[in-house]
């Protein structure tokens, strides 16, 4: 089995950030997308990922089976939240195992949730999405987006043996549709793909990463509004 490089190695923080200055995109207006609202914000953060993202995705929307949509339940998670969620998840690491310690308790956290000075998420240039037929009703994957252990097993990495036929035969439809519009997936969770930021660079051998940490929707800035259908 390949080498899973998680996002807390020191790899990942060693790659170099050249921001290119793109700016936030609201997907809510991308036609050929659907936005799940399920972890909806006030400032709509949820729904806006940088604009050569949601370019992309648009791609991937096209090489999937014209019945298939992709659901993006995520795109860009404010700093403040990502470390609320890393906080979080080592917590509930430390409650189920009483015996680590917190660096043990991180490390284990790291699996899954993103530590936040390499978090994808805070950049813009991440998605968590899983897929939906055209009216909606989510497909089988074998695990809910963001299933995290402690509480979940081992079927949320992206290889996992551990889920059914149907749900393997669909996360094999995601990830051709992902990776060839240019994603790279964090393979401890087949819902997670990046495009632009450190992990990427890293998976893809990029000189660098072109989009570095927003620290929030700007205020008095409105996200660019894509014209609907528009790539």
């Amino acid at each position: 089995m390949p080498e899973i490089v998680l996002l807390s190695d020191p790899r990942i923080a060693a790659v170099p950030v050249e921001e290119c200055g793109e700016p936030l995109v609201d997907l809510r207006d991308v036609e050929a997308l659907r936005v799940d609202p399920r972890l909806a914000d006030g400032a709509g953060a949820y729904a806006h990922v940088r604009l050569s993202v949601a370019d992309l995705l648009v791609a991937a929307q096209t090489r999937l089976p014209r019945e298939l949509r992709l659901l993006v339940v995520e795109g860009y998670r404010p700093a403040a939240t990502q470390a609320r969620d890393f906080a979080s998840s080592v917590a509930r690491h430390r409650a189920a195992h009483p015996g680590w310690d917190d660096e043990r308790a991180a490390a284990e956290a790291a699996k899954f949730v993103s530590p936040p000075a390499v978090a994808p998420h805070v950049t813009g240039g991440a998605v968590d999405l899983t897929l939906c037929t055209a009216g909606g009703a989510e497909l089988p994957m074998g695990t809910p987006v963001n299933a995290t252990p402690p509480e979940a097993g081992e079927e949320c990495r992206t290889a996992s043996a551990a889920v059914s036929r149907e749900a393997r035969a669909n996360r094999d439809l995601l990830i051709d549709a992902m990776t060839s519009a240019g994603f790279v997936n964090y393979p401890t969770e087949w819902w997670h793909w990046s495009y632009g930021e450190r992990y990427w660079a890293f998976v893809t051998g990029a000189r660098h990463a072109r989009y570095g940490p927003r620290d929030r929707l700007p205020a008095g800035e409105a996200p660019v509004r894509r014209a609907r259908g528009a790539r």
